[in-house]
């Protein structure tokens, strides 16, 4: 799980020498396949390792039907391909991997109960059932794939609970899962954090563990975390070569307003063979360069912004669709927005202070500015200010397409819930969900009902 990939493939093929009938290597083969291609999203590895899908399934199914690992196995080369085929597109592949996936780890807990990491897969995947967009519901009628938050939430934590010899052989997989969904589903980062502090994660030479916390680092405004994670982890051959690193270092550097940000994007773009985030990556780069005065190079990504990368994530869809437009946004805004992201919430309020709404003419920026001055407020736990932010930009913009309004209601309701003002916080999630034909909408509809569920009954 370190992503030592090359020593690891070396140390299977004496294995599979040694003995051939050892099915634990067809299990640890998919691992290897599934971190290239879906950290890479090379395609033409990737329509070279999907024969072996099949063959390693068949392969597994003659494993002894008395052994707990036969179901378990094939129940994770499932789900990783689930996550691959949604990574090149295949979203109906993904769907079925996804379902047998959960049928088949469903079935073995009933046939083994006391093997502990089978909460390791049905808990995860009951969460995210759970949590499934409106867009999607149909999908998962049909397949029958259903869970609750807290059963699910239940399972993760009984399996790293657990001390015998399999929990420990899975348990760092546990961890990676456990530590993403406290963040994005349980809307628990400090506690996600807590775990790492406490667990004492090597983030030097595990670079899974290293990627997962300088993401969520990220992801939580933190970017001078992830800046530290990243420069400091060990560089070898023996790991995973990928750009996600200059990916990461980028954004962060960016969200800084950092001189040398475009040596990390440009890279990243040169050297990624995928299409997630691409548009996003050329906007982002557009951003520094629009911010600098360079009108050409600004423009130069705008076009890229149309003619690279794909629409499946909601960024990337947001970045073609400004890129679109050819509105070009305010300066004072994108700056508060970058420093923002980055964590950097005084320097945000700094160049917003003294005005307000009023002070733009276009409704638009007056409700991003509404936005904006919400999350700096909300990220400075200044919560009655922030939900007076708020407040105004969904009484302004519910109706509109920018994405400002139902991403209020969301952040409205995560204070709420935070303050223990449960009522209060299910009506803004339920509005959060109600807004539609927004920028952002299918991940602000999972998040705002994650955080229903979390509120069910309270």
């Amino acid at each position: 799980m370190a992503l030592r990939l090359a020593p690891a493939s070396k140390l299977l093929a004496v294995e599979k020498a040694a003995d051939p009938n050892n099915l634990a290597t067809v299990l640890l083969d998919n691992y290897i396949d599934f971190f290239t291609l879906f950290f890479n999203e090379e395609k033409t590895a990737y329509d070279k390792a999907k024969v072996f899908r099949s063959q390693r399934l068949a392969q597994l199914d003659a494993a002894p039907k008395e052994s707990p690992l036969r179901l378990f196995a094939k129940a994770i080369v499932h789900l990783q391909w689930a996550a691959i085929h949604i990574k090149f597109n295949e979203k109906w592949a993904a769907g079925w991997d996804f379902r047998d996936a959960f049928k088949l780890a469903k079935q073995n807990q009933q046939q083994f109960p006391q093997f502990s990491p089978n909460g390791m897969i049905t808990g995860p995947m009951e969460m995210v059932a759970a949590t499934i967009p409106k867009s999607m519901r149909w999908l998962s009628s049909i397949m029958g794939i259903s869970g609750t938050m807290q059963h699910g939430s239940q399972q993760l934590e009984a399996f790293l609970h657990a001390s015998d010899n399999w929990a420990k052989l899975f348990r760092e997989e546990g961890i990676f899962y456990h530590c993403y969904l406290q963040n994005y589903l349980l809307n628990q980062p400090e506690k996600a954090f807590a775990f790492i502090e406490k667990q004492d994660l090597d983030l030097v030479n595990n670079h899974l563990f290293a990627y997962m916390a300088a993401n969520l680092h990220l992801t939580n405004k933190q970017s001078w975390q992830t800046q530290r994670i990243i420069q400091q982890r060990k560089v070898s051959a023996d790991y995973l070569t990928t750009a996600v690193w200059d990916f990461e270092m980028a954004y962060a550097r960016l969200f800084h307003l950092e001189a040398d940000a475009p040596v990390y994007f440009n890279r990243f773009l040169q050297q990624f063979k995928g299409n997630f985030y691409v548009k996003d990556a050329w906007l982002k780069l557009g951003y520094h360069y629009y911010l600098q005065g360079n009108t050409q190079q600004y423009q130069y990504c705008m076009q890229q912004v149309k003619q690279r990368g794909n629409t499946l994530a909601d960024a990337d869809k947001r970045a073609l669709k400004e890129a679109q437009s050819g509105w070009l946004p305010n300066k004072l805004l994108l700056k508060a927005r970058l420093l923002s992201d980055g964590g950097y919430s005084k320097e945000a309020l700094a160049l917003l202070e003294g005005k307000s709404a009023n002070d733009f003419a276009d409704l638009a920026e007056r409700l991003e500015f509404a936005y904006r001055l919400g999350r700096i407020y909300d990220d400075l736990a200044l919560d009655d200010r922030a939900l007076k932010a708020y407040d105004y930009t969904i009484a302004q913009g519910s109706q509109r397409t920018e994405y400002y309004a139902a991403r209020s209601a969301l952040q409205a309701g995560m204070i709420c819930e935070k303050l223990l003002q449960f009522a209060k916080a299910r009506a803004y999630f339920q509005k959060a969900m109600d807004m539609q034909n927004h920028d952002y909408e299918e991940s602000i509809e999972q998040k705002a009902k994650a955080g229903l569920e979390r509120c069910k009954g309270k």
